[in-house]
């Protein structure tokens, strides 16, 4: 019955974005919210932006059903109403809402992270008590540095939206990487409240993943290249939110390398490009054109060619990370090995004919 419901949760939130695009994609048109092409986009057409209010919608009512069905046994205590889905739904919703007014009107930067910090302060409560980092450091330097990672997350997953197809590929390899990762016995909800592996005990995270994942391919069909709609800040920020809050609670479950080495690639890409305007001087919060993958589109002439390349490399980290759960004692050449693919796509990457043409619309 359980699988069923997973499958049918899936299923329904791919049709049901893949349904909504088309409505509200005619309706951004009428209203010309349209992402306009410039010197630092990798897009070449005014495209409607804000595909992520179909995406998100999905989720919390996916996520609706998934903790209705799941209440008899999860909704008995405080800490099973934080830890198991409706308090990150939640912020969630405020964070899309936030992110949607941004798309319309541009908020100054310093209003966003203010808001965005906020919501991952009360998002630690969703985490477990024991701490994300199994004791290495005090209390208070373990919240301190979850909040951090949290939000440097969000914001990431917001910068590496910037080809078409990418963040929905991103989003179906961490949702579907954390199933396999329960499937291989991960106990992602920890002991505060669960006990034992998380595929027995933690199904309502898991129908929440299936939602996550199907809602990412049915927004697929309509951004693939060449993008016929963009996510936006609503859809990139809540879904960074609430893949950040899965990560962290593999992490706090001694699942440390498969925390890192899903998102291997967005996170190395977004933090080693930061640290290198950084040093450069630039103003980081300005919109530029130097990801690696932002530079792969110019080089191969097309963000399909792209995504052909990521998509393998994203297949490949969930191996790995898969490995780490099974068997432990191999996290560290695991980490090693996962590192050293994305640093060999980072120098395939590099561009090396600057100016080429690109293909397909994308996001700034």
């Amino acid at each position: 019955m359980f699988w069923t419901l997973f499958v049918i949760l899936a299923l329904g939130a791919a049709l049901l974005t893949a349904a909504a695009i088309a409505p509200l994609r005619a309706w951004l048109l009428r209203r010309a919210i349209l992402d306009l092409p410039n010197d630092r986009s990798s897009h070449t057409v005014p495209t409607p932006r804000g595909g992520g209010l179909a995406v998100v919608a999905s989720i919390l009512a996916g996520g609706i059903v998934a903790i209705a069905a799941t209440g008899h046994g999860y909704a008995r205590d405080l800490d099973g109403l934080l830890m198991n889905g409706p308090l990150i739904l939640l912020l969630m919703a405020a964070l899309t809402l936030l992110s949607w007014i941004d798309d319309r009107g541009s908020l100054p930067a310093g209003l966003r992270l203010l808001a965005q910090g906020l919501a991952c302060a009360a998002g630690l409560l969703a985490l477990p008590s024991g701490g994300i980092f199994q004791g290495l450091l005090p209390g208070w330097a373990d919240l301190a540095l979850a909040w951090f990672a949290w939000l440097w997350f969000v914001n990431l997953y917001n910068f590496m939206d910037g080809i078409d197809g990418i963040t929905a590929v991103e989003t179906v390899t961490i949702a579907g990487g954390a199933v396999l990762m329960a499937a291989l016995g991960a106990t992602l909800l920890g002991p505060v409240i669960l006990a034992g592996p998380f595929l027995t005990e933690g199904p309502r995270l898991l129908l929440i993943l299936a939602v996550v994942a199907g809602a990412a391919c049915g927004f697929l069909w309509w951004n693939r290249p060449p993008a016929r709609i963009f996510l936006g800040d609503a859809g990139s920020v809540p879904l960074g939110f609430l893949l950040g809050w899965v990560l962290l609670l593999l992490a706090a479950n001694g699942h440390w390398a498969a925390a890192l080495i899903l998102p291997l690639y967005h996170l190395a890409d977004a933090s080693l490009t930061l640290g290198l305007r950084l040093l450069r001087g630039e103003r980081i919060w300005q919109a530029h054109r130097q990801h690696f993958y932002q530079q792969a589109a110019r080089q191969f002439g097309g963000h399909g060619r792209v995504l052909a390349r990521l998509v393998p490399l994203n297949l490949a980290l969930v191996l790995l990370a898969g490995l780490t759960v099974a068997w432990p004692a191999l996290s560290l050449p695991a980490l090693a090995g996962a590192a050293a693919m994305v640093a060999a796509t980072f120098w395939h990457f590099q561009e090396r004919r600057p100016g080429a043409a690109i293909s397909g619309g994308s996001e700034s």
